[in-house]
């Protein structure tokens, strides 16, 4: 147990750690240049310093010493592992709160054939994890079926939603699942930016992208957050919201913050309705309950996007600032990264090396493979402009994706942002930390890696035949137009 002073303190490492992060970044031109964020810098330094390492070197020569469980106190330490499945909401309510959501009509048309190539990625990355969890995860590392879920969980949800599963595989007897979920994600951070930023000269060498790069730019994760397609609204609203603050007497973070809150009351009354439709229905008795699995940051997502849509029906959207939204969501990403590198086991990792590797590698010729070879047949204009940025979220985070759209067409010629912007509404809800990511395992746990084998198979083959029909269809409207 801790006490309200031990979670002050808590976040007061957290705080000077992510300083200490961003000072040794800024000094390593390797991590400049990889665009590794400061807050993955800071949670690795708070591993070294916890009991895995630093502890365990201190124990092997001195077991009395008082850093023979590493520098932070364990009632800190304790903090910090309940820490990612509590702020990971925090991201997810966020995401849509303060952006323009245009007509369906624009969305599909924009957004159609990225979430095809998006929907690709994804369930891809369940087919691969599926087969190798039949043929070698399974019945030579003696690991149980729900690994299969680790590639899109850590590569396609990032760490965020690893951090946020890791409730989920410890009641799936699967504890492990966070370490190896967490360690896939920093393996797809950075081999997203690498394979990315190799694939993009590869494009320009041959020919395959066609946008002409005119300013130089030299970002930072931290700084490509701030590129994000958002429309703010024009002189009218800031009037309005400017009238609001002076009247209301509060400062502008706490009242987006307290849509924040709102969002994620509206998620768990959804999450908790459909627990109690789901023990009212088919899971009553000894039937099979999936909800108690699902964590709240997926639904979350759905609450935000709900709260969005009343609050622009009402008249109220000034009342929300989309730059607030993305520096709250931004704070807890931070904390919710920090917290869950701290508290990895090494443990874990050594133990099933051999299998990271496997997994890492298959995920990564994946993505890869669908770039070159998917990604012009899917999305019909501009393709690897408009695909390097899925191909980053595939392997990272949504901000990886926008760095390497920043990187190829920083004066956005292609429209790829907008693209870009739209699909999350199409995707977030379903993977990279949406409802199927959450119940993947316990689905897998429930009926086997076979049977879930042939749903993902069946999922990717109708987006892979819908992508191609779409880019047909999209290709023959821009003809008739002309």
């Amino acid at each position: 147990m801790f006490r309200l002073i031990d979670v002050f303190w808590a976040y007061i490492f957290i705080a000077v750690l992510i300083l200490v992060g961003r000072f040794i970044r800024q000094r390593i031109r390797i991590l400049r240049s990889l665009y590794i964020p400061s807050s993955l810098v800071a949670g690795v330094i708070a591993l070294l310093l916890g009991p895995s390492v630093l502890g365990a070197i201190v124990a092997a020569n001195n077991p009395a010493s008082p850093w023979a469980n590493g520098l932070f106190p364990e009632a800190i330490r304790t903090v910090w592992s309940q820490s990612p499945s509590i702020f990971i909401n925090i991201v997810f309510a966020t995401l849509f709160l303060g952006q323009s959501i245009p007509g369906w009509r624009m969305i599909w048309r924009q957004a159609s054939p990225q979430a095809a190539f998006g929907q690709t990625l994804g369930w891809g990355q369940y087919v691969i994890g599926l087969l190798l969890s039949i043929t070698v995860l399974t019945p030579v590392f003696k690991l149980p079926p729900i690994a299969a879920a680790l590639i899109e969980v850590g590569f396609e949800g990032g760490h965020g939603t690893a951090a946020g599963m890791a409730q989920t595989f410890e009641q799936l007897n699967f504890p492990a699942g966070k370490d190896l979920s967490l360690t896939l994600a920093t393996i797809g951070l950075v081999g997203g930016i690498v394979a990315g930023t190799w694939l993009m000269n590869w494009g320009k060498s041959t020919g395959r992208i066609q946008i002409e790069r005119q300013t130089e730019i030299d970002l930072d994760i931290e700084q490509s957050k701030e590129n994000q397609i958002n429309v703010e609204g024009h002189s009218d609203i800031e009037i309005a919201r400017k009238y609001l603050f002076r009247d209301l007497l509060i400062d502008p973070i706490s009242l987006n913050f307290g849509f924040v809150g709102l969002a994620i009351a509206v998620g768990w009354l959804i999450q908790q309705s459909l627990i109690l439709i789901e023990s009212l229905t088919w899971g009553m008795g000894e039937g099979f309950r999936l909800m108690p699995y699902v964590p709240l940051f997926p639904i979350a997502l759905i609450g935000g996007i709900i709260v969005q849509l009343l609050v622009v029906r009402v008249g109220s959207s000034y009342m929300i600032s989309r730059p607030l939204m993305e520096r709250i969501g931004g704070l807890a990403l931070d904390i919710t990264i920090i917290t869950a590198l701290a508290t990895i086991s090494l443990t874990a990792l050594g133990e099933n090396l051999p299998a990271i590797l496997i997994l890492s590698v298959a995920g990564i010729l994946w993505n890869i493979f669908v770039f070159i070879f998917l990604a012009p047949r899917l999305i019909p204009f501009y393709p690897y402009e408009r695909g390097l940025g899925d191909l980053g979220q595939s392997m990272g985070v949504t901000s990886t994706g926008i760095l390497l759209l920043r990187m190829v067409d920083p004066d956005n010629r292609s429209g790829a942002f907008e693209c870009f912007a739209y699909k999350q509404l199409l995707f977030e809800p379903i993977l990279g930390g949406g409802l199927f990511t959450a119940a993947a395992p316990p689905l897998i746990a429930r009926y086997g890696a076979f049977p879930i084998l042939l749903l993902t198979s069946g999922m990717l083959g109708f987006w892979l035949i819908f992508g191609f029909w779409n880019c047909k269809e999209l290709q023959k409207d821009s003809q008739n137009d002309i």
